[in-house]
C-alpha cells in the first residue's frame, strides 16, 4: 500500500484518479480548493483530505506544513492542481495566475516536502498537457506574462514550465531516489475552463465538445498508471507520456540550460531558502 497525495483532487481526473488508486488498495490524500468538493469526496472514499488555494503561496506553505506533519511516509505527490483563465489577473503573491496555479504552487510544495519525498524514494508526478506543445510561446523573461497574454498561451507556458520543472527534477534529485514523471491526461471533459468565456469555454462545455472529449475516468487512468506504477520498470523518469507512452512534446522541453534557469527563477520567485 502506497500512500498517494494528489492535488486537485476535489474534482475530475484528480478525483477519478483517487477512486480508482482507493479500489486498489493505496491510502490516497486528497488535496483540493474547493472545501465542499474536497469533503465529499474524502467521504465517499473514507480518505483523509486537505485544503489549499494554489493561487495564495502561504496556503501552499502551510499545507507542506500539514502534509509533513500527518505523513511519514510519501510514496507519491501528483500535482495535478491546476487551470486555465481568460483574462491575466495577478495573484495577491503579484504572479500571473495561471503561472503561480500551475507551475509555482507546486514547485514550491514539491521543494518544502524534499527531504520526505527523498526518504520514501517518491515519485513526483506532474499533470502537464498537450497545449504544452500547441499553445507554448515560452520565454524565462516574462513568465508573468506582462508583455505577451493569452488565455491559452498563458498555460501551454505554465504546461511545458511543468515538463521542464519534471526534466530538471530528475537531473537534481534523481540520484537521491527521487523519480519524476509528466504526462498529458486526453482533452478531459471536467469543470476546466469554466471560469472563462469564449472560445476556451466553448472548447470544454458546449454539448458538442462534451461528446469527443475523454471521460474523467480515462484522463484518471492516464495518472493511475503511473502513480501505481514502478519507475523505471513500468515508465522512464524523467519523460512525458500520452496515452501511457513517452511521446515527444515542445522542441524547448529538452533544453537543460533553460529548464536550470526555469528552476533557478522558480526558486527566486517563491523565495526558497
Amino acid at each position: 500500500m502506497r500512500t498517494i497525495i494528489i492535488t486537485g483532487a476535489s474534482d475530475g481526473i484528480g478525483a477519478a484518479a483517487s477512486r480508482q488508486l482507493v479500489a486498489r488498495g493505496h491510502r490516497v490524500v486528497l488535496v483540493g480548493r474547493s472545501p465542499k468538493k474536497t469533503r465529499a469526496v474524502a467521504a465517499e472514499l473514507g480518505t483523509p483530505y486537505h485544503l489549499a488555494d494554489f493561487s495564495d503561496l502561504a496556503q501552499v506553505r502551510r499545507l507542506a506544513g500539514e502534509l509533513l506533519e500527518a505523513y511519514s511516509r510519501i510514496d507519491v505527490l501528483a500535482n495535478n492542481a491546476g487551470g486555465v483563465f481568460g483574462k491575466r489577473q495577478l495573484t495577491g503573491d503579484g504572479f500571473e495566475q495561471t503561472f503561480q496555479v500551475n507551475h509555482l504552487g507546486p514547485f514550491l510544495l514539491t521543494n518544502l516536502l524534499r527531504e520526505r519525498l527523498v526518504e520514501s524514494e517518491a515519485s513526483v508526478i506532474q499533470t502537464a498537457s498537450a497545449a504544452a506543445r500547441l499553445f507554448s510561446r515560452f520565454d524565462v523573461t516574462d513568465l508573468n506574462a506582462a508583455r505577451h497574454y493569452s488565455g491559452w498561451r498563458a498555460y501551454g507556458n505554465a504546461k511545458l514550465a511543468n515538463i521542464l520543472f519534471t526534466r530538471e527534477l530528475q537531473r537534481r534529485w534523481g540520484s537521491d531516489g527521487v523519480s519524476a514523471v509528466a504526462f498529458h491526461p486526453g482533452v478531459v471533459a471536467t469543470n476546466f475552463a469554466g471560469n472563462t468565456g469564449g472560445a476556451l469555454r466553448w472548447m470544454y462545455h458546449s454539448p458538442l465538445a462534451r461528446r469527443v472529449l475523454t471521460t474523467t475516468d480515462e484522463g484518471g487512468k492516464r495518472l493511475v498508471f503511473l502513480a501505481d506504477g514502478t519507475p523505471r520498470e513500468d515508465w522512464l523518469p524523467g519523460a512525458y507520456y500520452e496515452n501511457d507512452r513517452v511521446t515527444k512534446t515542445h522542441r524547448l522541453a529538452t533544453d537543460p540550460r533553460l529548464a536550470q534557469e526555469l528552476w533557478e527563477r522558480s526558486a527566486e520567485m517563491v523565495q526558497l531558502g
